[in-house]
């Protein structure tokens, strides 16, 4: 067999069941985001976002590693556009209106980190490895970025991992919050793929709303509480409980 030639660096997606999974795919950098990947983010998410088969999304690494971060070789260009791209890439998936789900193995570091942060969950394989780096570079991280990274594990975890520029374990990782399960190897995808069924199964006007009182929208309360009239989720999950039955939730995301 001929040995394959190496693909062009890219963001691949499929839809199976309900699921959107989306592999950033930099194999020969492990798997690093270049500039093309940070700006095809944002307009990929939008046509998953709009896509009414599209109930949940997993976000994972092409092979053993998540994302080593930013492709360094990008950095020759001006560092304010480099930012500029991974913070637009980053607020577009934290802006994700269904359930987010980082898998995660191998190494998750700097932008890596910053897309696994934005999701709403993350699992992580043992073995893996996470680290907020732009100390190393003498970049300074984006408020938006700390902000998040500060709402998930705290301030004196955030400095930890901004000041030092360590890497943390997976266990590490979970127990700041950053990780929400630690899975051993060969487990992780049976996992992801599993919970993933789960969040199908849900209410996705439940999820939709949680998502955005969680991130401090709650001043769209009155708009949930229209939604929730006119869905029938409601009346759908209730007449499932008397029945014994799994609910067949109908709410889309408009």
């Amino acid at each position: 067999m001929e040995p394959q030639e190496p693909r062009d660096p890219r963001l691949e997606h499929t839809v199976d069941g309900g699921v959107a999974t989306v592999v950033i795919s930099n194999p020969t950098k492990r798997n690093a985001m270049t500039a093309a990947m940070w700006r095809a983010l944002p307009g990929l998410l939008d046509g998953l976002a709009a896509d009414p088969g599209v109930r949940a999304l997993v976000l994972t690494g092409a092979g053993a590693t998540f994302c080593a971060g930013a492709d360094i070789a990008g950095l020759r260009e001006p560092g304010d556009e480099q930012q500029a791209l991974a913070v637009r890439a980053e607020e577009a998936l934290a802006a994700f209106p269904k359930p987010t789900l980082a898998a995660v193995r191998g190494y998750c570091v700097g932008g890596g980190s910053q897309l696994a942060a934005a999701c709403d969950l993350r699992f992580a394989e043992e073995g893996a490895r996470f680290g907020v780096t732009p100390a190393k570079l003498g970049i300074v991280y984006p408020a938006s970025s700390t902000r998040r990274l500060v709402s998930l594990v705290g301030p004196s975890a955030a400095k930890y991992l901004l000041f030092s520029a360590e890497l943390i374990d997976a266990e590490r990782a979970l127990r700041t919050g950053l990780v929400d399960e630690v899975l051993p190897a060969g487990e992780l995808d049976g996992r992801v793929e599993e919970f993933a069924r789960v969040l199908v199964s849900r209410s996705l006007l439940t999820q939709a709303a949680a998502k955005e009182f969680a991130a401090g929208r709650t001043d769209r309360d009155g708009h949930w509480a229209e939604q929730a009239r006119g869905s029938g989720d409601t009346a759908e999950g209730v007449a499932a409980f008397l029945e014994r039955r799994a609910p067949r939730f109908t709410y889309r995301v408009s």
